[in-house]
């Protein structure tokens, strides 16, 4: 751990309070946002630590390049260990990034350092079907009316404008909220995905972690609705979760078992792989603060569609002109049914998509935080 003053009165020592870090077997996009965040932050001569939730196989210390990495707690405890840390370590940091999950750290109450809470998106819906009605209820509470009272003289980061609209309608004064758009991995080989072919038969993709909210069930079940029509349509699922079981029965349930493949984890090469065979990438997720598979996709020239409602894929998808934005699932069916048949605006929106998403970086992501952490820990 460092002690005492940097040196460097230009760097700052930086701890990250998260939930998870990226090796997690449930990581998701919240801590693709940390750690790339946390390496451009590193790259900048900062000090940085991030403390997040130990897990089976995970050693209690480790480094990802020149960023700190530190676990401890499990899936709830590590708040009270992360507080724990923060009181007994508070004279070894500068500026205090309590990333939030639905369910943020509560570092004001036991620190007078500056503390930026980054927040994805709100998860109003998503409590009741992760907790149950009552504790969804306490859990949207204590985000909604008791945490912006905690934070309230905090300055925020969010990845959308649509999540500063939902932080503006619990409170938060819009003044204390930057937007700093998630960034995008250029894959180092990007110019021979490019010359993947796509899959010869008509094929969708759906990414990310597999949990109760991402709704993967309806993109299986478009599957079934849409096998009539193309005898040939196969869909891949890529990513793990506690939900993954869950969805190869749904799957098995609905007849579509031989047509969706479930990879689980996989590595970059494969990911990327997958991204640019596919004609389409799905996110039926019921709420995104982002949606940062729709961007990667669209580095392949993958058009992506969504629901409206998500929240934040209404700005990582520009309607009709990189992919669609569905109102309801019946909308989905008919806009994914549309992209399988029309080759040509298929490539159209993949052309487009990908342009869009090369507008994106984690540089840029990164400097936008890195101001947020100065100006605070200059005041």
């Amino acid at each position: 751990m460092p002690r005492g003053k940097q040196q460097d009165p230009d760097c700052l020592r930086v701890l990250y309070l998260s939930w998870r870090d990226q090796e997690h077997p449930e990581a998701g996009g919240s801590e693709t946002y940390v750690e790339r965040t946390a390496a451009v932050l590193a790259d900048h001569g900062h000090d940085v630590t991030i403390l997040a939730a130990a897990f089976p196989g995970g050693s209690e210390r480790t480094r990802h390049g020149a960023v700190r990495v530190l676990r401890r707690g499990g899936r709830f405890t590590v708040y009270l260990r992360g507080l724990a840390h923060l009181v007994r370590h508070r004279s070894d940091y500068d500026v205090v990034v309590d990333v939030q999950n639905g369910v943020p750290f509560w570092s004001p109450l036991v620190t007078r350092l500056p503390v930026v809470p980054v927040v994805h998106h709100a998860h109003r819906d998503q409590w009741p079907v992760i907790m149950g009605p009552a504790l969804g209820a306490l859990g949207w509470f204590l985000e909604s009316r008791v945490a912006p009272r905690v934070y309230r003289r905090c300055r925020y980061v969010t990845v959308s404008r649509a999540t500063l609209a939902d932080l503006t309608a619990l409170g938060v004064d819009p003044a204390r909220v930057t937007v700093t758009y998630s960034g995008n991995d250029l894959p180092e080989d990007y110019t021979s995905y490019r010359s993947v072919p796509r899959s010869a038969q008509p094929r969708l993709m759906v990414l990310g972690r597999m949990v109760p909210h991402k709704h993967v069930e309806v993109a299986i079940d478009l599957v079934r609705d849409l096998r009539k029509r193309y005898p040939t349509l196969e869909m891949d699922v890529v990513g793990s979760g506690y939900w993954l079981d869950r969805l190869r029965e749904h799957a098995s349930r609905v007849g579509v078992a031989d047509r969706v493949t479930f990879h689980g984890f996989v590595d970059e090469r494969t990911k990327n792989r997958l991204l640019a065979e596919s004609w389409v990438v799905l996110m039926p997720s019921q709420k995104e603060g982002w949606g940062l598979t729709i961007v990667e996709a669209g580095l392949h020239g993958t058009p992506a569609v969504a629901f409206a409602h998500a929240g934040g894929v209404t700005e990582s998808i520009v309607d009709a002109e990189t992919g669609l934005l569905a109102k309801d699932r019946d909308e989905m069916l008919t806009q994914v049914a549309t992209l399988l048949s029309d080759a040509e605006l298929r490539d159209k929106y993949g052309e487009n998509a990908r342009h869009h998403a090369c507008g994106f970086s984690w540089a840029a992501t990164g400097d936008g935080l890195e101001a947020v952490l100065r100006e605070v820990a200059t005041r």
